[in-house]
């Protein structure tokens, strides 16, 4: 049973009562708005650990009260927006939250993402770091270490074993450059001879071809050139 309080707001009561069902069967308490002053007035009233905020709503919007919600409070934000408001996403993450994760969402992404954000909180304010290290989440790439599962933009991916061990690796050290030979080496537990660049560069665009949108303009695996590979922080 977890002690968090997660606040849920949308102007669309069904996506509000669909979002406190999921999350209350992950054990966690509810408190819901259906505009921004409502959450506003909510966060006054009630201790809140985590947000879950639309960006279209009347009286005031998901980025108008995100604003004046970090006038007072640094607790997590993840926005709920279209997949056609991209620009919401991007202003909403200058404002100051912490995630976002696109509508319809997948419940699988959603209580990962919640379950990160909680987890980072409570290491960033010097708690208790949460027990759960199962979850890595970068941007829309979600990584399952207890269930070895990779979800792209809320769509589970496929990978060989080979694969999801060179993700995982550069998912654990996001903005750290490996070689080809430190990847090969870590990977298949087999010292790296002249021949390792070619068969990482294989898998390397294997898993480009299964999580980027854009594999010609990755997100996540990036190239360093002359030098190796790295998982880029999302948002940089």
């Amino acid at each position: 049973m977890n002690n968090e309080t997660i606040l849920v707001v949308d102007d669309n009561r069904e996506i509000v009562y669909s979002l406190a069902e999921l999350l209350k069967y992950e054990g966690y308490r509810i408190e819901t708005a259906y505009d921004g002053m409502e959450a506003l007035e909510v966060l006054e009233q009630k201790h809140i650990d985590l947000i879950l905020l639309d960006v279209m709503m009347p009286r005031l919007n998901g980025l108008s009260a995100l604003m004046k919600i970090r006038e007072k409070e640094k607790i997590p934000v993840i926005i709920l927006s279209a997949k056609t408001e991209e620009s919401d996403k991007v202003s909403g993450l200058m404002l100051g939250a912490d995630d976002y994760i696109s509508k319809p969402y997948n419940p699988a992404e959603l209580t990962a993402r919640v379950k990160a954000q909680l987890r980072r909180y409570k290491t960033w304010g010097g708690g208790t770091p949460g027990s759960d290290e199962d979850m890595i989440v970068n941007g829309g790439l979600v990584l399952d270490k207890k269930q070895r599962l990779v979800i792209v933009e809320g769509e589970e991916v496929k990978l060989t074993a080979k694969e999801y061990k060179i993700l995982e690796l550069l998912m654990e050290h996001i903005g750290q450059v490996f070689s080809a030979e430190q990847i090969y080496e870590n990977v298949w537990e087999e010292t790296a001879d002249y021949a390792v660049e070619n068969t990482v560069m294989v898998h390397i665009r294997h898993i480009r071809e299964k999580i980027e949108i854009d594999t010609k303009n990755p997100r996540y695996v990036k190239v360093v050139w002359g030098i190796g590979y790295k998982m880029e922080k999302y948002g940089q």
